[in-house]
């Protein structure tokens, strides 16, 4: 089968740092879907993976953690999918990667994908999706219902609201909760695209977030979310949740947080990372399978949009060191999505 891979981590700017190979195709065995890769999408934690974890020694690594494929095969012990099912999912990272025409993935962390939009479109969402599902409603606790009111006046910041998590969450937050939702951008065509997502408001992260709030006539907020540079947006974000609100993170801060900060208001912490029901393989890994499949039905009735904003051709080595570079950039907005082998 064809995949891209490489055989040492590295700069995106080193020649071999992503390379076309060929591999055997997988065998498939027990809960496993052996999955036909039609469509991948690009997330940041490709460029971390790829710059710092080496394969195991005389083998390729293969990356990758979000696609929109065909099931192709299944293990004896799968229950919830049949050959010819159309799939979406993020996958596990301790182990190979959809950059690659097959793909095994445990079947409990894979989702029907939605009947209405092309394998792009559907590409673009399924990690970001499990993040701000978890974030929202495993995490902060939200009620999900879709019938959405403000009467509980409740407000949600979103710090970095038109990158590929922030898009996503920021519908989920407008169309499942009863908060206001606050997202934050920069640029004009950052802000529209939060505007388009749904966001009550947009403020300006270059700026102090409690002078941005306070300028919508808001004074604290009850939960924050920060997505990236949460470093440097700490201590503000701390003025601006109100007493016993909660604070969650998805991003790796460059420098300690001092915690202690938020003792006096009682702000809980809360991390996320999608990852860590497949890595350990917990009791409720079918949750992802659900909540894909509960996402899907939304964006067929129309409740949803995908986040796609770039495709950048098909699945090859010259491809994805583009998207790397572009994901590196820290200036895309919304998903870059690539499509079939060549």
């Amino acid at each position: 089968m064809k995949a891209v891979g490489y055989v040492k981590a590295g700069s995106i700017d080193q020649g071999d740092s992503l390379i076309d190979i060929e591999l055997p195709a997988p065998e498939v065995s027990g809960r496993d879907l052996l999955v036909n890769v039609k469509a991948i999408s690009v997330n940041p934690v490709d460029t971390k993976i790829r710059a710092a974890v080496n394969p195991d020694a005389g083998e390729y690594k293969v990356i990758g953690w979000d696609a929109l494929g065909e099931v192709a095969a299944v293990g004896e012990q799968v229950e919830l999918f049949k050959v010819g099912d159309r799939v979406w999912y993020a996958g596990d990272l301790t182990r190979s990667g959809c950059n690659a025409e097959y793909q095994l993935v445990d079947e409990r962390i894979v989702g029907h994908a939605p009947k209405s939009i092309s394998n792009a479109e559907a590409a673009a969402l399924p990690l970001t999706t499990i993040t701000a599902w978890e974030l929202l409603f495993d995490r902060l606790g939200f009620s999900h219902s879709t019938e959405s009111s403000k009467q509980d006046n409740l407000s949600l910041l979103i710090v970095g609201a038109s990158g590929g998590v922030g898009s996503i969450l920021t519908q989920l937050a407008k169309n499942l909760t009863n908060a206001i939702v606050i997202g934050t951008a920069s640029r004009p065509e950052t802000k529209t695209w939060v505007q388009q997502c749904g966001a009550d408001y947009v403020i300006d992260h270059r700026k102090a977030l409690s002078d941005e709030l306070n300028n919508i006539g808001i004074n604290n907020v009850n939960y924050a979310i920060s997505l990236t540079h949460t470093d440097q947006h700490f201590d503000e974000l701390v003025k601006s949740i109100a007493p016993q609100g909660k604070l969650a993170l998805i991003d790796d801060p460059s420098s300690h947080l001092d915690i202690m900060k938020l003792k006096r208001k009682s702000i809980s912490l809360h991390w996320e990372f999608m990852f860590t029901r497949s890595m350990f393989n917990t009791e409720d890994m079918i949750e992802q399978h659900l909540l894909l499949n509960k996402v899907a039905e939304l964006i067929d009735a129309g409740k949803l949009q995908t986040t796609l904003k770039s495709t950048q051709g098909s699945i090859n080595a010259q491809n994805l060191k583009h998207a790397h570079i572009n994901i590196e950039s820290n200036k895309t907005i919304g998903k870059i999505v690539l499509e079939g082998f060549n």
